[in-house]
């Protein structure tokens, strides 16, 4: 049992799963996996027949997601699957029905960068979708402070983390309508890690 559900969904985040329970994602829809990784969270999705698109940075990444979908079947073009970086999207605008951007958004260099990403999220978003995101945060712990909204977590490395008056004044900004309440989970000496959906106004 436990390896047919590993083959169904590969090693999908939790709260990304929880999303396609509850219907917030699934099959007829595009979906968009900016920073996609190595697709962790897109072999139920592409098995399912979501018209899956996939962006990140690293060409071995992207070379791996073509594959994936190669390999299951699916007769989506290899221009799906982009390398690039999230701030400058190759997509239009309203262009997505989801948008995922799991463990991506805390290596921002900065408030500004932060911004130009989550920018860039919204953008190609169409109205009504959903954006995921799951990002480092300060919600639950204390981290040392290195500058403006840049900590040291667990492992020495530097994240750029938000908190929860962040978050939801961001959402006032964009005028978005917050899916659930905010979650974070915490590892215990290492990291926060917030889930932030939102769904974008008609």
């Amino acid at each position: 049992m436990a390896l047919e559900v590993q083959e169904e969904f590969g090693q999908i985040d939790i709260y990304v799963f929880d999303q396609i329970l509850r219907g917030n994602i699934g099959r007829g829809m595009r979906v968009l996996d900016a920073g996609c990784g190595y697709g962790r969270n897109l072999v139920h999705l592409l098995r399912q027949g979501c018209e899956v698109f996939a962006l990140d940075a690293d060409p071995n990444g992207v070379d791996h997601v073509r594959q994936l979908s190669r390999s299951l079947g699916t007769r989506l073009p290899a221009e799906n699957f982009q390398v690039g970086l999230i701030e400058r999207m190759p997509f239009p605008e309203a262009f997505a029905d989801v948008v995922m951007c799991n463990s991506v958004l805390h290596f921002a260099r900065d408030e500004d960068h932060f911004r130009m990403m989550l920018s860039e999220l919204w953008r190609v978003l169409r109205p009504g979708g959903m954006l995921f995101c799951r990002l480092g945060s300060r919600i639950g712990m204390d981290f040392e402070w290195v500058r403006d909204n840049i900590y040291v977590v667990g492992d020495g490395s530097e994240w750029f983390l938000v908190d929860e008056e962040m978050l939801l004044e961001l959402g006032r900004e964009m005028n978005a309508v917050l899916v659930d309440p905010l979650k974070t989970t915490i590892v215990q000496d290492y990291r926060c890690m917030t889930t932030w959906v939102q769904r974008k106004r008609f």
